[in-house]
């Protein structure tokens, strides 16, 4: 078997499970050139792999390096969202399935396209290190319940030679390799049990109903079919998860949740983290009783350790075990970066905001310095967007929509400008999507 053959035997709808394995494991040992990966993305986006193919590729992406495994009294749970603007979710959920008793070794990325990064969002807080080893992974997930890491160079190795030539050969949209570039990372884990929050709206990568289904399907079959039980959410992206766009300031939110704020944030943490904790009971890997229950019972839990305070505890725990400040619930404004330039949009008009550009204000706060337009962009923790209205907000002249966090007072108004021109306000009342679309098992 060669490079050239399985390229071929792609091309021509005829490769099988043993061919991809085989070019995962040429891209993970240098055997394959980056001409021959990017030749294989090519047909791979114009064939497709059908869900055998998708399932052989993803395992043997995830055993090109080091899969993780535990023993552990709970199940070792983790989460998956496909992006999207505001969404600070992990920074509430994983610390909520770990007051329950789950184990949450979340390995997570950083900011894609006009969608935020887990890992930039951590990295606002002072001193905290989402570059652990195993060892550091195992101590903290063992000490806390969770931790919240980057990838190590020997996970799924065979994933990050062939993103980077997906990302240079117009092949990132293919169904098949974003499947098997998610699960590859995500079952290196050694996860028990799988949720995927797939987004879809304005601020998403799928703008349909139909994208966000194709792809919670392909995401769900490989998953289950590599061993890992698994189901989705569709989940709306219409306006930022979070009222706030940025890394400080969504911190700052997901805080705010961890101490009992009611929201969208909590709302959607208790659904996922409920259908998670009774999926890992139905598939026997509930362990002392975090997976005991039905979905309900189990999201009422979760809501439980919102208002108890018992997940921002394992919060806490997880930032100072990773470097951060051991008092940073206490006394986040203290630690937490600030902007020197702080501004409100406010309404011009009478009116209700009926629509949002989710893409527009992602790429509006990137400008601000909150993301990479190139990996070579240096990120400011500290700007972004805060305080943004839901979609239905009756509007009085006046009256604060926004406030920008900026570093100097021209990146201020380009900003306001960007923003205003992503809204559209109309006289009635528009008709908002629910948080939650669908269900796919």
């Amino acid at each position: 078997m060669d490079a050239r053959r399985v390229i071929a035997a792609l091309r021509e709808g005829r490769a099988g499970p043993d061919e991809l394995a085989w070019f995962a494991r040429g891209l993970a040992s240098g055997d394959v050139s980056d001409a021959q990966a990017g030749a294989f993305a090519m047909a791979a986006f114009l064939k497709g792999l059908g869900s055998e193919g998708r399932v052989a590729l993803t395992r043997a992406m995830r055993d090109t390096g080091r899969v993780l495994d535990w023993d552990l009294p709970g199940p070792v749970l983790d989460k998956h969202s496909t992006g999207g603007v505001g969404d600070c979710l992990s920074l509430v959920l994983a610390p909520a399935l770990a007051a329950l008793g789950a184990y949450v070794p979340m390995i997570s990325g950083r900011g894609l396209g006009h969608t935020g990064g887990t890992l930039d969002k951590l990295e606002a807080i002072p001193g905290l290190s989402v570059e652990q080893d195993e060892a550091a992974l195992r101590r903290i997930v063992g000490e806390t319940g969770l931790a919240i890491v980057a990838a190590t160079r020997d996970i799924a190795p065979a994933d990050r030679r062939l993103y980077a030539v997906r990302d240079v050969t117009a092949t990132v949209e293919s169904l098949d390799l974003i499947t098997a570039s998610i699960l590859s990372k995500k079952l290196a884990a050694g996860t028990d049990a799988l949720i995927l929050d797939v987004k879809i709206g304005s601020g998403a990568f799928m703008q349909t109903a139909e994208e966000a289904r194709a792809l919670a399907r392909a995401l769900g079959d490989t998953a289950r079919g590599a061993g890992c039980p698994t189901t989705a959410l569709i989940t709306d992206m219409s306006q930022p998860l979070a009222p706030a766009i940025g890394n400080a300031v969504e911190v700052a939110c997901a805080i705010d949740t961890l101490r009992g704020t009611p929201g969208p944030l909590a709302e959607l943490a208790a659904a996922l983290g409920g259908r998670l904790l009774a999926l890992a009971g139905a598939s026997g890997k509930g362990g002392t009783g975090a997976g005991q229950g039905t979905a309900d019972e189990a999201a009422a839990r979760i809501a439980e350790t919102l208002s108890s305070g018992a997940a921002a505890d394992r919060f806490a725990a997880m930032v100072a075990a990773q470097g951060g400040p051991a008092d940073l619930l206490d006394a986040p404004d203290r630690h937490l970066p600030r902007a020197p330039v702080t501004c409100d949009i406010l309404a011009e008009a009478s009116g209700h905001l009926a629509a949002m550009d989710g893409r527009a204000l992602g790429l509006a706060a990137i400008d601000l310095g909150a993301g990479r337009r190139r990996e070579s962009d240096r990120v400011d923790p500290a700007v972004g967007f805060s305080d943004i209205l839901r979609l239905g907000a009756k509007l009085d002249p006046g009256q604060r929509i926004a406030r920008i966090h900026a570093a100097t007072d021209d990146a201020a108004a380009q900003a306001e400008a960007a923003f205003r021109a992503a809204l559209r306000i109309e006289d009635a009342p528009p008709d908002v999507p629910p948080l939650i679309h669908e269900e796919v098992s």
